[in-house]
């Protein structure tokens, strides 16, 4: 069986969500002399981003994204070893918060899936994130954007907290948001550079924000 064939089969397990059958075509491509950035770019990413535009468009659903997202996280344990000895660069480094006051996480680790399939370093901080730790983490993983979430009326205005903190202090990164009660005249409102309304939206926002800000490898 060739590359091409192998890359192909590698997209559709990812696509059905087979994580065995993803990891062991990864060590069989990588056993041949395959270069990890190769089998990341038309491999993993190339059925993510079938996963991705298929979920978007209604043809599949949360669960279906969360099984793939297994298979990719499985090809990945034998792939970012070797990703990191060849120096290969990301294509941004984003962190990930839901609000204080708001435990939710269905939302925020799904544009987490998303954005990793995508190629995107992912820092995910948790939940219930005050303003203190987001600029404490900002300061720890320099990432090149901020993502907030909230599910609840009562915590989305906490992102406005978190928005004015950063700018206190002089910081100049995006920061976007997102959640089910949130809109974009809100992150309007709150100063916000960005609102995705699900992670399909989110993964092309963070794109456009990367392209935008030159920061794309």
């Amino acid at each position: 069986m060739g590359m091409n064939t192998k890359l192909r089969k590698l997209c559709q397990a990812l696509i059905d969500g087979k994580h065995l059958e993803a990891e062991a075509i990864t060590r069989e491509l990588v056993g041949c002399g395959v270069e990890p950035k190769i089998v990341l770019d038309e491999g993993l990413m190339a059925g993510m981003d079938v996963v991705g535009k298929n979920f978007k468009a209604g043809v599949i659903f949360l669960p279906q994204v969360l099984v793939s997202a297994r298979a990719m996280k499985s090809s990945m344990t034998v792939l970012e070893p070797l990703l990191a000895q060849s120096a290969y660069r990301s294509k941004g480094r984003i962190l990930l918060g839901t609000v204080k006051g708001d435990v939710h996480d269905i939302g925020k680790n799904l544009v987490a899936i998303m954005l990793r399939g995508a190629g995107y370093e992912v820092v995910d901080i948790g939940v219930g994130c005050s303003s203190d730790r987001f600029i404490h983490m900002y300061e720890k993983h320099s990432p090149d954007i901020v993502g907030m979430s909230a599910l609840l009326t009562t915590t989305m205005l906490y992102m406005k907290v978190v928005v004015d903190s950063f700018v206190a202090r002089g910081i100049k990164v995006p920061l976007i948001v997102g959640g089910a009660p949130v809109t974009s005249r809100f992150a309007n409102n709150i100063g916000a550079a960005g609102y995705a309304r699900n992670a399909s939206e989110a993964a092309d926002l963070v794109k456009s924000i990367v392209k935008k800000t030159g920061l794309e490898v």
